[in-house]
């Protein structure tokens, strides 16, 4: 028969990592019974040479005399404490290191390192390729000590996104559309959402998700807390899923979908000042505050806020940030800033149309009007 270069779909296929030992007999007691592993396979029966085992989603064949180095395994439970006797780093009779970890680890928020923080689009930060091809530019290089991390993400190409259904393990994420449409399809809300410019999702901590079609040019912030977190393929899950929940919280967080269009404009925490309320604050339980802000009547005074991260991206117009001790910054469309606690600060000489995505954590904060 010729060979198409296609894998019969009925084949059975296996995959296993090797590793070298130097007398096999010694390695036997340890991964069964340390390990908890499975012995599958093992010859000659006379003087074993080769050892094959299974467990815990992996397939490890132990050979004598192979030269690879031995490498580390690592065990992923949620009783890491009782998984090998409180071990959690252990070295096997092979040379192999194992690591015993927590399966699911919680989420460690970093403490804030404080900085007052300008990122302009002059100034060409470059664009990184990241997951599914889109384009990711940092608007907060320091990261404020891996508290948070602001991304300006584009996809230059409209038409079907190469994404999986995935999750993070995050605390906080916002995604705000800038320019453009999205369709995304989540966990327990229904089918594709068209997410437009202006408006906003909060997708809570672990909620499944994929990304669908995008516009030519679509651009979104989006912003996580911590900086670094895992995300999840979930290869098992297919959406959309058959409940519409509206109400579900993911640890303590309900999604929002929050659309511009129409929305109502209040005063805002400044003078001088409006905004729009996205509904974050009450939806996250006070974990964050996201609005979009234009100018007002009158000018706006100097304050001073006493939250925690209070992160600010310029959509239209423009504005001269100033700052108490610091030169003043002439901000335009793309440009970003962050304000820490205690800085007295102004909006001066705002545009007409100026308009602001401002993002506050803690979402309940106290403002100073100097």
């Amino acid at each position: 028969m010729a060979d198409t270069g296609k894998t019969d779909a009925l084949a059975t296929i296996r995959a296993e990592i090797r590793l070298p030992t130097a007398e096999l007999r010694d390695d036997l007691p340890f991964f069964t019974k340390v390990l908890k592993m499975r012995l599958d396979s093992i010859y000659p029966a006379d003087n074993p040479e080769v050892a094959v085992f299974s467990g815990h989603g992996l397939r490890v064949r132990v050979v004598k005399g192979a030269t690879e180095p031995p490498g580390t395994l690592r065990i992923l439970t949620d009783d890491p404490d009782g998984f090998a006797a409180g071990a959690r780093v252990l070295t096997a009779p092979n040379g192999t290191r194992v690591e015993i970890d927590e399966l699911n680890p919680p989420v460690i928020q970093p403490p804030t390192r404080h900085a007052f923080v300008v990122r302009r689009l002059a100034d060409q930060a470059p664009w990184v390729i990241g997951r599914a091809g889109m384009h990711y530019r940092d608007l907060i290089p320091s990261r404020l000590g891996g508290s948070i991390i602001a991304s300006h993400i584009r996809i230059p190409d409209g038409g079907p996104v190469p994404d999986m259904v995935h999750f993070h393990k995050v605390g906080f994420q916002l995604i705000f559309c800038y320019r453009g449409w999205v369709d995304v399809v989540y966990e327990d809300q229904g089918g594709p959402i068209r997410l437009t410019a202006g408006d906003c999702f909060i997708q809570p901590p672990e909620i499944r998700h994929r990304v669908l079609h995008a516009s030519d040019g679509i651009e979104v912030i989006e912003i996580g807390v911590p900086a670094e977190h895992v995300t999840e393929i979930d290869h098992a899950m297919d959406l959309p899923t058959h409940h519409l929940r509206p109400d579900r919280e993911w640890q303590g967080q309900r999604f929002v979908f929050n659309q511009g269009a129409g929305a109502e404009w209040q005063p805002f925490r400044i003078p001088g000042l409006v905004a729009r309320d996205t509904t974050i604050n009450r939806n996250t339980h006070g974990v964050a505050d996201v609005k979009v802000v234009r100018r007002g009547e009158g000018a706006a005074p100097w304050v001073r806020h006493h939250g925690d991260i209070l992160f600010n991206f310029v959509m239209a117009g423009s504005l001269l940030l100033e700052g108490e001790g610091k030169e003043p910054f002439r901000l335009a469309p793309g440009d970003a800033f962050v304000i820490p606690p205690g800085l007295a600060t102004r909006y001066g000489d705002p545009s007409a149309d100026l308009e602001l995505l401002e993002v506050a954590l803690p979402g309940e904060f106290r403002t100073e009007v100097l």
